[in-house]
């Protein structure tokens, strides 16, 4: 079972020479003032840790990574890595990161000018790949909101003491509402969430971030990922002597039937407040075999499923769903320029080239991912061969898992399937249910392909995504 303890509230990250004596002193005496747990490099880890790999851990148990740039910041290494690493625990953690511009100007971190740039002019021995990481991540985190500590104020004291103030405040707001509405959340009622939509959409991803962001509030947090290959007895038992092993370790009893795993699983998940997440469901046999009923659970207890298929969501009884939406072209087109250029916009000649890429994705993050990983480095002649090329003959790990959302349509339901996709994309939808009735095709059909996101209503007519079509 993987643990997910958060053993930092707050990670600050500053540069010694400029404000380890003053700014930065204080604001950690604040911070500890109002009970937030603070690691600061100098004296929160163990004798005889290595520093570099435990600070890069510390940064990943910290709930809130407050970054104080300052003149000199850029000129270490040290401190670029830690903003880099920081920044990326914003992205696959969903930590918060609160800058403060200590006499500094926001649109020097952001731009790389003044001290910043002067920074990266001397670094002409460390590799690209790593300026660009520094650069992209001062980038980021200049554009994000915190406090600009002025340069010049008259009552310099006074006015840092009062921005401080302000800083650990806010800290301890964020801090308890997250504990509160956690604990709201996590009420003594069993609680099932679903989340459902198409392949490829990033529905295990978003579970991925709420498992990291709750799992230290249960007794036991346990994932089961692409539960959907269990298709027959033999595979569901593996995956009940999996769970088992989750919480047993090693000593799990003998079960030779997916009956009996049901009953030993029973037993113990009724005892205490759990955390399951059951990834990619595509069968009821497997939420039946895994997490029977909310019944099964002690209190507290929570269950995630995702699934392709909103039907089954219906059938084992939510408490909320979540039907996950593709891109808006915005977010789409930074996913895009992240994946294929390690920043979040293209170079100016490839731009046309990437809105066509993004337009062809149609918002679908798996599509954009695969397309920008394979563009990457790739010469304009061959990016517009390759765009020529997917038009015809779409990228076979995408094929793959969006035909999987075809999986178990019956024959009826697939021959409705390909109508749409070829003659009633974008259609009135009453216009189609008269043809509809003409045929005999029976009404839950139209329910199957809108249960498994293969198709949805808007405007009273029927839409498909470009890459299912």
């Amino acid at each position: 079972m993987a643990s997910f303890d958060r053993r930092w509230d707050v990670f600050l990250s500053f540069r010694g020479e400029d404000t380890r004596f003053n700014f930065t002193d204080h604001l950690y005496s604040a911070l500890r003032g109002k009970g937030i747990n603070t690691f600061i490099d100098d004296g929160g880890l163990e004798r005889g840790g290595e520093i570099q790999p435990s600070l890069l851990k510390a940064i990943e148990e910290s709930k809130v990574a407050i970054v104080v740039f300052s003149e000199n910041y850029a000129h270490s290494r040290w401190c670029l890595d830690e903003l880099d690493k920081i920044m990326q625990c914003r992205r696959e953690k969903v930590q918060l990161v609160i800058p403060n511009f200590y006499r500094v100007d926001p649109s020097d971190v952001r731009k790389h000018t003044r001290s910043f740039g002067e920074a990266f002019a001397g670094y002409g021995k460390v590799t690209e790949e790593s300026v660009l990481r520094w650069r992209t991540a001062l980038m980021e985190a200049g554009g994000l909101s915190g406090w600009h500590v002025q340069y010049g104020h008259d009552q310099i004291m006074e006015y840092e003491s009062k921005i401080i103030h302000e800083i650990a405040q806010h800290i301890f707001d964020v801090l308890n509402s997250k504990q509160l509405h956690i604990d709201d959340h996590l009420s003594n009622d069993v609680r099932v969430i679903g989340i459902c939509g198409v392949g490829g959409l990033g529905k295990t991803t978003l579970a991925k971030l709420v498992y990291n962001q709750v799992a230290d509030q249960f007794e036991h947090a346990i994932f089961l990922s692409s539960v959907s290959k269990a298709q027959d007895d033999h595979q569901l038992l593996h995956l009940q002597k999996q769970l088992l092993s989750d919480i047993l370790g090693e000593n799990i009893p003998h079960i030779s039937n997916i009956d009996e795993g049901s009953n030993v699983i029973k037993h113990l998940l009724c005892s205490k407040k759990f955390l399951v997440v059951v990834d990619d469901v595509n069968d009821s046999s497997q939420l039946n075999s895994l997490v029977g009923s909310p019944q099964w659970f002690g209190p507290g207890s929570r269950i995630i499923i995702t699934t392709r298929d909103k039907h089954l969501l219906d059938v084992y009884g939510v408490d909320g769903l979540y039907e996950v939406k593709g891109l808006e072209f915005e977010e789409a087109f930074q996913l895009f320029s992240w994946k294929a250029f390690k920043t979040n916009h293209p170079e100016e000649n490839f731009k046309n080239l990437s809105e066509r890429a993004v337009a062809y994705s149609d918002g679908l993050p798996l599509a954009l991912k695969v397309f920008a990983s394979f563009l990457y480095g790739r010469t304009m002649t061959e990016w517009e061969s390759e765009l020529q090329n997917l038009q015809r003959e779409p990228k076979m790990g995408i094929l793959n898992v969006l035909k999987s959302s075809l999986d178990g349509l019956d024959h009826t339901e697939k021959q409705l399937f390909f109508d749409i996709a070829c003659f009633f994309e974008g259609e009135d939808i009453y216009s189609f249910k008269e043809v509809q009735d003409s045929c005999n095709f029976p009404d839950t059909g139209m329910r199957v392909l809108k249960d498994r996101s293969l198709i949805h209503i808007s405007d009273n007519r029927i839409h498909m995504h470009n890459l299912i079509r």
